[in-house]
């Protein structure tokens, strides 16, 4: 098991620089779990005390807010890591995490972890660059919603799930991960019905297609287009 664990963080962009010896106390502190789906890793409001690394399955990360409604922030996959905001910080997770696909996740404690990101530095200046993608990401989403139209924002969100959640295939990218329009609507504070109508106006257009497994094939350079 520690092999595995030492093989999988070796991948992770936070440590893939690291010589096995200073890669050697995380993989000490850390451990493998599997999740089903449908269970929750944590639920928002939890005590925030250890960080997780996807070896494999799908994380959705989601709030509640007062009214009961699910806003999706995230869908994570192999090779990320969650939650980003724990660091340096007492407090509580955020936000659910949510078991898509039933999941291997390495869980390091973060009491542990932040004493060595102390002990070297080099691994804080890279976890900084991460946490400053992550803050520039928020950015844009504010921007979205601030300087464009329902429909846009939809374009947009379409987009961003091509470099989230996506692969390149033919002259456009597939969404590897089911999402019901209700799902999309959650993640831009939409309606629904707003998005059902969205996503077909893309589809007359052949803007975006659908497989016959239910993925999305989304045009990028198509759909920019549509926002320009």
């Amino acid at each position: 098991m520690l092999d595995v664990i030492k093989k999988h963080l070796q991948g992770v962009s936070l440590f893939k620089d690291l010589s096995e010896e200073e890669l050697q106390p995380i993989i000490a502190i850390s451990q493998m779990r599997i999740y089903k789906a449908r269970s929750f890793v944590f639920m928002q409001g939890d005590t925030l005390d250890r960080v997780f690394f996807i070896h494999s399955g799908k994380v959705k990360i989601h709030k509640i807010d007062a009214g009961g409604k699910e806003q999706i922030v995230s869908v994570l996959q192999a090779g990320e890591m969650f939650p980003h905001a724990g660091f340096f910080r007492k407090g509580t997770y955020p936000a659910h995490a949510e078991i898509l696909e039933t999941a291997e996740l390495i869980v390091t404690p973060i009491a542990d972890f932040e004493a060595i990101l102390i002990k070297y530095p080099e691994l804080c200046i890279k976890l900084f660059k991460v946490l400053g993608e992550k803050i520039i990401d928020l950015q844009n989403r504010l921007e979205e919603q601030i300087l464009h139209d329902t429909y846009e924002q939809i374009i947009m969100l379409l987009l961003r799930l091509c470099q989230s959640n996506g692969v390149p295939i033919n002259d456009g990218y597939k969404i590897t991960t089911h999402f019901t329009n209700r799902e999309l609507a959650n993640m831009i504070g939409t309606s629904r019905e707003t998005m059902n109508r969205t996503i077909n106006r893309l589809r007359k257009k052949e803007l975006i297609g659908i497989d016959q497994d239910g993925y999305f094939l989304i045009s990028p350079d198509k759909l920019r287009e549509e926002i320009i």
